[in-house]
């Protein structure tokens, strides 16, 4: 489904790295013509009582501290915020069923080579949101272009679309890649990437777009690919689009990709401009 028009940028703040991603969170929503929620969670009942009062100051100070990186980095833009309590994943996830896109940090994900953190909140949010999740990084991404994943399936061309805009919302360029396993499947692939490319590029014909096709395991390319990229766009499954599960390729970009990697999941279109 389509986000309402009013749906916001949802962002999970965070004790750690909360200040990088909400300014990237800012950026996104400006760039969209969204709103900014701010987001702040944690479990009271793991404080005795002198201890939940310390914490809710603390809470205060964390959004404060978000709402003036947010009025820095994007002067004008509405944002409100929401210190909760409970679980952040889960309020996250429930409140991802009204927002257009959620945005959360990594925890320091991509940093961590030998480990497969399946129980990463970022993980656990892009697997269960019903929108798009935004997984930020803790350093700032090149000035690349916006590297999406195609492989032909419907969700994939969900994603190829929220890929356009993006690159158009950015000014960037739209890198689409295509991995194949054999040499012979590469003319094909090549014929139907350039088809799938052309049908969704109406709208964006000032948005400029390389194609390749690549022999390959698909995860180990696309992050590859990701070095030099400022955002990655991917389905959460490509030929598999189960609610709640996400895909062997979208999991190696969540766990390795150094840019900032959007899940699509919970739409079936592009995301529309909301205001000027």
């Amino acid at each position: 489904m389509a986000a309402a028009s009013d749906a916001p940028v949802l962002v999970g703040v965070g004790p750690d790295d909360a200040l990088p991603v909400v300014r990237l969170a800012a950026q996104v929503a400006a760039a969209h013509g969204r709103a900014l929620h701010l987001l702040h969670a944690f479990n009271w009942a793991a404080f005795d009582a002198p201890a939940v009062s310390g914490s809710r100051t603390d809470a205060e100070q964390l959004i404060a501290q978000a709402v003036a990186a947010v009025n820095e980095s994007e002067p004008g833009l509405p944002v409100t915020t929401e210190i909760a309590e409970g679980s952040a994943v889960a309020n996250l996830v429930r409140r991802s069923e009204v927002a257009f896109l959620v945005v959360v940090g990594d925890g320091g994900m991509a940093h961590c080579d030998r480990c497969i953190p399946a129980d990463s909140p970022a993980v656990q949010v892009a697997a269960r949101a019903d929108c798009p999740v935004l997984v930020a990084r803790r350093d700032p991404p090149p000035a690349g272009p916006v590297l999406v994943g195609v492989d032909g399936s419907a969700s994939a061309e969900v994603a190829l679309s929220w890929a356009f805009a993006c690159a158009a919302r950015h000014s960037s360029r739209l890198l689409a890649i295509w991995v194949v396993n054999s040499d012979e499947a590469i003319e094909e692939a090549t014929e139907r990437l350039g088809e799938l490319v052309s049908r969704y590029r109406l709208g964006h014909h000032d948005t400029a777009v390389e194609c390749h096709v690549i022999r390959g395991e698909p995860g180990e390319v696309l992050v590859d690919q990701s070095r030099s990229a400022q955002l990655v766009v991917v389905a959460a499954r490509g030929e598999e689009p189960w609610r709640g599960m996400l895909g062997a390729v979208s999991q190696s970009l969540l766990y390795h990709a150094p840019a900032p990697v959007i899940v699509v999941r919970g739409v079936s279109g592009p995301p529309s401009r909301n205001r000027s």
